[in-house]
């Protein structure tokens, strides 16, 4: 088990929507270097507000936005409310402006903390013949 680990967030969502900003804070906007050269970003992001005890216990879910799906292993599923609130989104980079990235793609709100920015490289990110359920088929992309 490791102990005394400690997530440090690198910023938050300045607003969300179909275009959101991510303000990256100015002690880490050193990290942004280089970032324009991607099309794309994984972005690690905490569900603040699922960070409580009620939604760190849920381990069985029906994914709400996929309509039919069954009840399922919260595991297997993209639901907010889990043991680590932790979101992941692949945005597209539209603009990098000092220490703010405006992004298309985004699914998290407004003051989201941002735990890590990462590159999106299609050869290591892709995977041709993935598979999953048929539930997952219907409903939003994320």
């Amino acid at each position: 088990m490791v102990r005394g680990a400690e997530i440090r967030f690198v910023g938050e969502v300045g607003s969300a929507g179909e275009t959101s900003t991510v303000r990256i804070y100015p002690e880490y906007c050193q990290g942004l270097l280089g970032v324009d050269g991607y099309s794309h970003l994984i972005l690690l992001y905490w569900m603040h507000l699922r960070d409580d005890e009620e939604n760190r216990r849920t381990l069985r879910v029906v994914p709400r936005r996929h309509e039919g799906a069954p009840l399922t292993g919260v595991f297997a599923s993209r639901s907010p409310s889990r043991p680590n609130p932790i979101g992941l989104a692949v945005v597209k980079v539209e603009a990098v402006e000092g220490c703010t990235l405006r992004v298309s793609g985004l699914d998290a709100l407004e003051g989201s903390p941002i735990i890590d920015v990462k590159p999106y490289q299609p050869r290591a990110d892709s995977v041709p013949d993935a598979r999953a359920p048929d539930w997952t088929l219907r409903g939003p992309t994320t």
